[in-house]
């Protein structure tokens, strides 16, 4: 919980300081604590499932990745992008159990927490 908590507070930061265009050297501590924070998470639902990546919260995670490569890849269009990507990783976290556990391989739930 505390991992997920860090996650979301420097991503609320750096997301913030896109919107009000501060200089990416401020923003560089909140951006490698988001990077630290969200590889780790990533890591342990991958240990702790290995179909994770293939499942409705691991689609919603792979989407979120990619918005925020193109995000750095795209810096004019940056704030529009990471707002994408927190859309797409609130939508996922909070979807219900049956479509976070969907495997898009299986085409069936594979558990329920």
């Amino acid at each position: 919980m505390a991992l997920r908590t860090l996650h979301i507070v420097t991503m609320a930061l750096v997301l913030g300081g896109c919107a009000f265009r501060v200089p990416d050297a401020e923003l560089h501590v909140s951006f490698l604590l988001t990077v630290a924070s969200g590889v780790l998470l990533l890591a342990i639902e991958v240990v702790r499932s290995g179909v994770f990546l293939y499942t409705g919260a691991g689609v919603a995670s792979i989407l979120k990745l990619a918005l925020l490569a193109f995000g750095l890849a795209f810096p004019a269009a940056r704030f529009e992008l990471y707002l994408a990507a927190t859309l797409v990783a609130s939508v996922g976290s909070h979807m219900s159990r049956s479509w976070r556990h969907w495997s898009v391989l299986d085409r069936r739930v594979l558990r329920q927490d």
